[in-house]
């Protein structure tokens, strides 16, 4: 017991010093063109790893993660749940591939964020969380998770990242309407199936 103690307390000493380093980021300032602002969410303890691909405007605007529609369609129709056991640090771990807003893109969507983020922070930071399950979102996020695999059938399976359940889900953004249409046994079959290991974890009944 000692032991576990010892460690939880090394994990929480490690991933608060880490984070403070994340808040200080500056390392893509010249290739977004305006200051970033580093978004994070959770404590060493959290139940659930959720990891995306990166915050959008809103989030950046406000500073709170999935503050936006795509995080209302996810806690409220997906995961069923109040924003209160949304943005509670022991529930959610809410990680991105990077975890700035990269700016627009041409078009309609967001532009993908710089590799580094992942490769400087995102990999630091999941060894220290506790979590019993991850949640990955989006195709980005799930492409570079488990590499040479599409999101089209990781979407539909039950997987393993670091020895842990892992499940996968297409961005809930209103841009992506189109795959919804294209694959409605998501948010019939699968969806039900998370939504259950969600309300498991947490202790909600």
């Amino acid at each position: 017991m000692d032991t576990d103690n010892a460690k939880q307390k090394d994990n929480h000493n490690k991933l608060v010093g880490l984070q403070a380093q994340i808040a200080q980021c500056r390392l893509c300032r010249d290739t977004f063109g305006f200051e970033p602002r580093p978004i994070i969410f959770g404590s060493y303890h959290a139940k659930i790893m959720q990891i995306s691909q990166a915050p959008s405007k809103t989030v950046y605007e406000t500073g709170k993660p999935f503050n936006d529609a795509s995080g209302r369609k996810l806690r409220r129709d997906w995961y069923n749940i109040t924003d209160g056991d949304f943005y509670h640090p022991g529930h959610f771990y809410i990680a991105s591939m990077a975890h700035c807003y990269p700016g627009k893109a041409p078009g309609q969507g967001d532009r993908r964020p710089p590799k580094i983020c992942a490769q400087q922070w995102l990999f630091k930071e999941m060894p220290l969380v506790e979590n019993e399950i991850y949640i990955i979102i989006g195709s980005y996020a799930a492409e570079m998770l488990f590499p040479g695999e599409k999101i089209t059938a990781l979407a539909f399976e039950d997987r393993q990242l670091n020895g842990k359940p892992a499940y996968i889900l297409p961005h809930p953004s209103p841009l992506n309407m189109k795959w919804f249409k294209d694959y409605p046994q998501f948010e019939k079959v699968r969806i039900p199936l998370i939504q259950k290991e969600v309300h498991k974890i947490l202790g909600i009944s």
